[in-house]
């Protein structure tokens, strides 16, 4: 992949200005935004406060279909916080150079999908006071949780994947956080100082900081491909028709990376036209990022392939019925999703000028996310509604709660993101400045040699 270069012509202290423009004092838009999210947060927290107090007969959910938006909303949320931290530690290991600018962004999608995904099962539960039956201790009963419920490995994927993915971003960030504080003044020094935890740049501090980053890197790859894995032995664990399959694990995967890497897509475009950052993720970047995810769109697209060749070629009767059942009830989105997830990226992607154009990638980003979601929605209401037994054959249906909790749960990631951006460096500034170290050229008499900076 092509290499990325530093805006020419700036000296250090504007670099570093721009780079940290996202803590600069909010504009009235920025309250309004938040404010505008806030309200839509609380809206959400009053359907799950109605459903509280009266109970799941306000959803949809019903037999045959137990399982319904919210479970979509648990899956889909897992798997966009699947490419965060996955692709920047991939880029990282990789050292490829063009990732410096990506990073803070990838990161901090992570945390905040792990943590509003992890909030659904708890939702889903119905008592949900109950929660802590999830969590796997020896009660005053001597009842130890039931090791064999989807829930308990839901419970423990996620709390080992939203602790190590915290502890991914913090790492990443502790020299901007000291680069922070010595440009700050008031509660923000006080807040980076903690946080920065008294980081000089010592050779001694640089040297374990890219030891540790490495480790981190290589050691929550595993986790979150394991975490994803899990969410899908969920499903494949049963003998629910659609459902039954060996395949879904590397599907439930590729296709969390898809999702994953479309919604990094996203954040890239809109973080660059808030902050003004042009001159540091530039087309370059969305011509690689567009390459990479054109290599998951052709995976998807082989996995999906699989899935629906082996129930055709196979025909087994009731596999073949659930197949059928959503392709005549659910067509539209059927075909929606298929357009959106392969034929739009694969066809828009595979020319440069295309990939390398903000508006086609956010247009292509923005409907692969659409379609896994609906994907997500495919996979778990039609294999539900026609289980086994015919007799108890349904349909499902979301109410405004549902709806409305699916709401919330979006305005409340989004709130959590703009409060992050603006609260802390939103680009990676010493990844960056790392990148100008590297390429500068040293003066030595009358020579100019380059710099003896370890190249990548």
């Amino acid at each position: 992949m092509s290499e990325p270069t530093l805006p020419a012509a700036k000296n250090s202290s504007q670099l570093n200005d721009e780079m940290l423009s996202s803590l600069r004092t909010p504009t009235w838009s920025w309250y309004a935004l938040a404010l505008f999210l806030g309200a839509v947060v609380a809206w959400g927290l009053y359907a799950f406060g109605y459903m509280l107090t009266t109970d799941m007969s306000c959803t949809g959910l019903n037999r045959p279909v137990m399982w319904g938006v919210y479970i979509v909303n648990f899956v889909f949320w897992i798997g966009l916080s699947h490419s965060g931290t996955m692709v920047s530690a991939i880029l990282r290991l990789s050292r490829a150079n063009w990732r410096r600018p990506i990073l803070r962004a990838a990161e901090a999608m992570t945390v905040f999908t792990v943590a509003v995904g992890g909030l659904f099962p708890l939702i889903h539960l119905g008592r949900n006071w109950v929660f802590f039956y999830l969590i796997p201790y020896p009660n005053q009963r001597g009842l130890w949780p039931n090791f064999r419920s989807a829930l308990l490995w839901d419970a423990t994927a996620i709390f080992t994947y939203i602790i190590g993915s915290s502890l991914f971003l913090y790492l990443g960030m502790l020299p901007d956080l000291a680069v922070a504080r010595d440009r700050s003044s008031g509660w923000r020094f006080k807040l980076y100082s903690v946080l920065a935890m008294g980081w000089r740049g010592t050779a001694r501090e640089w040297a374990i900081f890219h030891q540790a980053s490495t480790l981190m890197a290589a050691l929550i790859i595993p986790v979150a491909v394991s975490v994803h894995s899990i969410v899908a032995w969920d499903f494949a664990v049963t003998v629910i028709p659609g459902w039954h399959s060996t395949i879904f694990p590397p599907y439930f995967v590729i296709g969390a990376i898809h999702s994953g890497i479309a919604a990094v897509i996203t954040l890239m475009i809109i973080i660059r036209r808030v902050f003004h950052l042009e001159d540091y993720l530039t087309p370059l970047h969305f011509d690689n990022m567009g390459k990479l995810l054109l290599v998951i769109a052709l995976l998807w697209s082989y996995a999906y392939f699989v899935e629906v060749q082996t129930t055709w070629y196979a025909h087994e009767p009731i596999e073949w019925e659930v197949f059928s059942f959503m392709a005549d009830k659910y067509a539209f989105l059927l075909l929606l999703m298929i357009f959106a997830n392969s034929v739009l990226p694969i066809v828009a992607l595979c020319f440069k000028r295309l990939r390398r154009s903000i508006g086609v990638m956010l247009v292509v980003s923005v409907l692969i996310n659409v379609g896994m979601f609906i994907e997500r929605f495919l996979i778990i209401v039609p294999s539900l509604s026609h289980k086994n037994m015919p007799f108890v054959w349904g349909t499902y249906r979301p109410t405004w709660v549902e709806l409305s909790v699916t709401a919330g749960a979006f305005a409340g990631f989004a709130l959590m993101y703009t409060l992050f951006a603006k609260c802390f460096p939103m680009v990676s500034v010493t990844d960056v400045r790392e990148l100008e170290a590297q390429k500068s050229v040293v003066t030595l008499g009358r020579t100019r040699l380059q710099s003896i900076a370890e190249k990548e």
